[in-house]
């Protein structure tokens, strides 16, 4: 893992290897451990494939009662322990380490639950995100949060990330989607947060749990609602001279107080290999092509239609077509959602970025774009969830190159560093994970980055889960003086601890 710093292996761990490898599979029987290097092999990596690093074990649990032992057996006995979903992480969230368990929640794939009167579905983690549409799709229902690897990423995964997708814009991300979930801390203790009603009393626990990347529990079932598809959707695909004039078309549209149920935009080399990928029919002779979907009522989306083409002809669109079927608004979307496999197809590899800017700032930040393309001499394919300026930048590079990858990873921190510069943020649905980790000071001052360590070291105070993610210094617990104790007396009893 060329340049970057990870924990250090612990020693004891891995002179003890084989005993934790015999003592794991008395907790998972049968064929749920693996430690073999070759059939470790693939899991070596997530999405973010620059960075490979085998584990200790593989541990594949398929009950509550087998997550709850390999923790605290890991707990009791100082063994790191990195959770993994799918394995589709982009920010490598689920990088293994050398001296931990990996912790792989793949087998937890059932749906528990369907009621459809409260509108919510109960699924173990590994159930896909699509599958939980598949579910209750025969009822006219869906789950909102659509990620590009719906097929394939996990809803476990889902809430480790706080994913969106392309209709987050209107009917929010992971966090405006889950009600609740049950969860095993690092002691094996199981805790529920939330339930099947809308808000939980108390401290808001579970939007601590979602997005916190692995680093606080592990989480074992989610409650998600589910919507009721809407009586219309349409979509338009509307091509644009310059990214600028599409960036203000998608300012302008919100800024009229319409919310598309998705509004999505993609660049030149991005359009031409979605095209070549999934003949979706999109124009080549566009710089920027916008798609937004709009849905709800039939007269109410046959308004808003007609507003948006003309908010898109003020700003100098080129072309406009309106789906007039629900098999070509699927078109419209298959290219967007194979966007990322099909840039795979006119570049040996890519980087693919993840930051959050204002909407406003959208034709600065493509402009600054552009300019980086330049001075590192790599071309750069742009998809992103336009309506709520979450950019999804694909550095194109060649890793037989020497000096490519870093120079990719380069050019995709100053693409963060100029988000955060605008007012935006470093992600949006992928994670911090090891790619953002060093990029946190950009953001955070030291005060809040202890902060963020306190609330870490209240669920895990031995910092055994996923350590080496998300915080920019490889450090423990101990070193922010979390607590002193003296002759067996901490200091001012009194106070209330948390």
């Amino acid at each position: 893992m060329s340049g970057l710093a990870m924990p250090k292996p612990d020693d004891a761990t891995m002179r003890r290897r084989d005993e934790i490898v015999a003592d794991m599979r008395i907790i998972v029987p049968g064929e749920g451990v693996v430690d073999a290097a070759n059939s470790m092999r693939a899991f070596e990596s997530d999405g973010l494939t620059a960075y490979r690093q085998l584990p200790l074990v593989v541990v594949l649990p398929e009950t509550v009662a087998q997550v709850s032992r390999v923790l605290k057996y890991c707990n009791d006995r100082n063994i790191r322990v990195v959770p993994r979903g799918s394995g589709t992480s982009l920010s490598g969230g689920a990088l293994p380490l050398e001296d931990a368990v990996l912790l792989v929640m793949s087998r937890f794939n059932r749906i528990l639950e369907i009621d459809f009167p409260n509108r919510i579905i109960v699924a173990q983690p590994g159930v896909t995100n699509l599958g939980i549409t598949t579910a209750v799709e025969q009822e006219g229902f869906y789950y909102a949060p659509d990620p590009s690897s719906q097929i394939a990423c996990s809803i476990g995964g889902n809430v480790a990330e706080n994913s969106g997708g392309v209709h987050c814009l209107k009917y929010g991300l992971t966090a405006n989607n889950v009600l609740g979930i049950e969860m095993v801390l690092m002691n094996g203790e199981v805790v529920r947060l939330g339930g099947s009603h809308l808000d939980c009393e108390g401290y808001d626990l579970l939007g601590v749990m979602t997005g916190s990347e692995g680093l606080l529990g592990v989480v074992t079932e989610v409650t998600v609602r589910i919507l009721k598809k809407p009586e219309t959707a349409r979509a338009l695909l509307i091509g644009f001279p310059t990214s600028e004039q599409g960036g203000q078309c998608v300012a302008d549209i919100i800024g009229a107080g319409i919310i598309p149920g998705g509004m999505e935009m993609m660049d030149r080399p991005a359009i031409h290999a979605a095209e070549d990928f999934v003949h979706a029919g999109y124009p080549l002779d566009v710089e920027a092509l916008l798609i937004v979907e709009l849905d709800g009522p039939g007269v109410e989306v046959d308004h808003l239609i007609g507003l948006v083409e003309a908010i898109a002809y003020r700003n100098g669109s080129t072309t406009c077509r309106i789906s007039q079927s629900e098999q070509e608004r699927l078109s419209f979307w298959a290219g967007r959602k194979a966007a990322f496999p099909a840039v795979g197809r006119i570049s040996p590899d890519y980087y693919c970025m993840d930051g959050t800017i204002p909407r406003k700032e959208l034709p600065r930040v493509l402009a600054g774009m552009r300019e980086l393309s330049e001075e590192y001499g790599l071309g750069v394919a742009n998809v992103f969830h336009a309506g709520d300026g979450n950019l999804h930048p694909l550095i194109l590079y060649d890793a037989n190159v020497p000096g490519e990858l870093d120079k990719a990873e380069s050019f995709g921190a100053d693409i963060l560093r100029l988000c955060v510069k605008v007012g935006g943020v470093l992600t949006g649905e992928h994670g911090v994970g090891v790619e953002k980790r060093d990029l946190m000071p950009e953001m955070f001052n030291q005060i809040d980055l202890d902060q963020q360590m306190r609330v870490k070291c209240a669920f895990d105070p031995n910092h055994l889960l996923n350590p080496g993610k998300v915080f920019p210094q490889l450090r423990r617990c101990a070193e922010l003086g979390r607590m002193h104790v003296h002759r067996g007396q901490v200091a001012f009893p009194d106070i209330p601890r948390f």
